[in-house]
């Protein structure tokens, strides 16, 4: 598949321009609303990105042992990467389980010797990844890549360049030709 494929998933079943102006989590407003889940809930179209992430990924001679990130906006591309692959999936929760194993990654266990590949579905300034990088980094694993569907802005490929990490959107707001988001503050 290529891109092409990818961007006529996402703008024709995931994006609308709305009326008004919603807030992103990064605190950002804007009027164009991309819904990756929603573009991507039928197996084939996730299938579509997980592929081209992979790829993306893979030539870059990057190797990963498990593929995840914060829960939800990585769930479905962790599971579908780890299809894909024959690898491992996780989800990193907010905080802590309050009860049971009291865990805050779910999956397959990750640590020292690991080489892990986060994910999103959507990125604005990679706030969510990066704590999602935190947890994960602290656990002895390895982040040797970040991947997202779609990069709203100008932000996260800075903030991953500073920590040190490749990272790889498939599609950006230029491809989907609308603006960038610019964060508050």
């Amino acid at each position: 598949m290529t891109d092409a494929a990818i961007i006529d998933i996402i703008k024709r079943q995931g994006m609308r321009k709305l009326d008004q102006p919603i807030e992103l989590a990064s605190g950002a407003m804007s009027m164009d609303f991309i819904d990756v889940k929603l573009a991507l809930c039928r197996w084939a179209d996730l299938q579509v990105a997980c592929r081209a992430i992979v790829q993306r990924v893979r030539e870059a001679g990057i190797e990963f042992d498990a593929a995840g990130g914060m829960t939800m906006g990585a769930d479905s591309l962790a599971v579908g990467i780890a299809a894909e692959t024959g690898g491992h999936w996780f989800s990193v929760r907010k905080e802590p389980k309050k009860r049971g194993t009291k865990q805050q990654i779910e999956g397959t266990p990750i640590g020292p010797g690991h080489r892990v590949l986060l994910l999103e579905d959507a990125t604005t300034t990679g706030g969510s990844t990066e704590k999602a990088y935190t947890v994960v980094r602290d656990t002895g694993a390895d982040v040797v890549a970040v991947a997202t569907v779609v990069d709203r802005g100008d932000t996260a490929r800075r903030r991953f360049e500073t920590l040190g990490v490749p990272y790889f959107p498939v599609l950006t707001y230029t491809d989907l030709g609308i603006d960038p988001v610019v964060p508050p503050g």
